[in-house]
């Protein structure tokens, strides 16, 4: 029995009444944030003005940092800064005021050196036509109804839902899962609802828990296995740009909220109209993707017992104009996010091979590796056996061969790896978000540890 956390979402179908109800909880949680870091900012400059007059450390103005003292800030103020807010749950205003103490949290972090990846900026207002709608209950009636088609929510009451709830609700009735929040969204004109639950989880084996399998991710296949298989990549924004280009010279035409010299200006009806069409065409799109790599990922941990992917760089390799809107319609990054989830949930392992590991370059034959291969090139041809293949299918069959090494690291190590299971970490394969394969530049060379003899 495995316990994890897990998050189901569903697509609420609500009344006008309850989308009213819906978006005015978000707004709250909104407001929240803005007072908030208005209270803040104004507490911060007031420390700065007496720190430059000598005030006594002990004397000088205290900054409510924490979620805490932000509560209770809030409910000393809400009655003279928001007097309905008693229209609203308060677990909105928490919401926002969380939202808040996190942000607060990682700039600090990111500021001292503590927190890795990119510099966090200091927090700033939330927009009402920029933010998301969103807002967070964690206390409160939060429930599945029994037929399975509403579920209730704090102050909010029961609202009906546009699909079944019976996986999570087979959770409950077994006593295998406890909902510890509900998040509604607002994304695409359309309004969802997410349980974060905590699940336990019955210790599950692959069909073939011996079975390796090596996955290429690439643009004109969404993935090239090592047994041969190749799945089609649908391409689902490319499929969908004709529309998108018509919409977007829609909105161009309608009045939006800036004139042609840049000023602001109420948007009107049509363009609002033409904007909420244009996010639905997004969303589906996006909802399209997900299914797929839904479908894939799932098939894979659950028919082989060790996944070998790659560490793509994403970010970096959508930096070629060229290429950007096909690598971002493929989805490469959420590939190895779901992999990483589910080989854990299914008793697999994953494995993420180095970033400089050339799949694609060495041959799959005898292990020759060339010292360019450009990208035109889609068929391998191997000057020293003679093989012919693929390209993609000669970088996946690398891919699992580099599963046995990883077992023989293991082996000689003292016992398995903390993250052997699930997510492995070996000697030259390594987990978390690493950024993409990539050539040395001329005249460079990849030093590296001496392995072990």
């Amino acid at each position: 029995m495995v316990r994890i956390h897990q998050a189901y979402r569903y697509a609420l179908a609500p009344t006008p009444a309850q989308t009213a109800a819906l978006a005015s909880h978000c707004g709250a949680a909104r407001f929240a944030f803005n007072w908030g870091l208005a209270l803040v900012k104004d507490a911060l400059d007031q420390r700065a003005a007496e720190q430059s007059s000598e005030v006594p450390d002990a004397l000088l103005t205290e900054v409510p940092w924490s979620l805490y003292a932000l509560r209770r800030a809030w409910n000393t103020a809400k009655d003279t800064v928001a007097p309905w807010w008693a229209d609203n749950s308060k677990e909105a205003y928490s919401s926002g005021l969380d939202a808040l103490a996190r942000a607060l949290k990682n700039w600090a972090a990111s500021r001292n050196g503590n927190r890795k990846g990119n510099p966090v900026g200091f927090p700033r207002f939330k927009s009402k036509h920029r933010a998301a709608l969103s807002c967070r209950f964690t206390t409160g009636t939060i429930r599945l109804e029994t037929d399975r088609r509403h579920v209730t929510l704090p102050r909010l009451g029961t609202i009906r839902t546009a699909e079944s709830t019976r996986k999570l609700a087979r959770h409950l009735e077994r006593g295998t899962g406890r909902i510890l929040s509900a998040t509604i969204r607002s994304k695409g004109g359309r309004w969802f609802v997410a349980f974060t639950c905590q699940i336990d989880r019955t210790d599950r084996t692959p069909a073939r828990p011996d079975a390796v399998v090596g996955v290429d991710l690439g643009v004109r296949a969404l993935a090239v296995l090592s047994t041969g298989e190749v799945i089609d990549n649908p391409k689902h924004h490319r499929a969908a740009l004709r529309t998108l280009r018509k919409l977007n010279k829609r909105l161009a035409r309608r009045a939006g909220p800036r004139t042609p010299d840049g000023s602001s200006r109420q948007a009107s009806k049509r363009w609002h109209k033409t904007k909420i069409h244009l996010a639905r065409v997004h969303a589906r799109v996006a909802a399209q993707r997900r299914d797929g790599l839904h479908q894939l990922t799932t098939r894979l941990a659950a028919t082989y017992g060790m996944v070998v992917v790659e560490d793509l760089h994403v970010a970096g390799m959508t930096k070629n104009r060229r290429l950007a809107r096909a690598i971002a319609d493929v989805g490469m990054a959420e590939v190895r996010r779901q992999l990483t989830c589910k080989s854990a949930w299914r008793g697999g392992r994953l494995v993420v091979a180095d970033r400089w590991y050339p799949s694609s370059k060495t041959c799959s034959g005898c292990g020759a590796v060339k010292a360019k291969l450009a990208l035109s090139e889609r068929t391998y041809s191997c000057a020293a056996c003679g093989l012919v293949l693929d390209r993609d299918a000669n970088a996946a069959r690398n891919l699992a061969a580099l599963a046995a090494r990883y077992e023989h690291d293991v082996a000689q190590s003292c016992g398995e790896t903390v993250n052997a299971r699930g997510g492995a970490v070996g000697p030259g394969i390594r987990a978390g978000h690493a950024p993409a394969k990539r050539e040395l530049p001329p005249g460079r060379t990849l030093r590296r540890k001496p392995e072990a003899v």
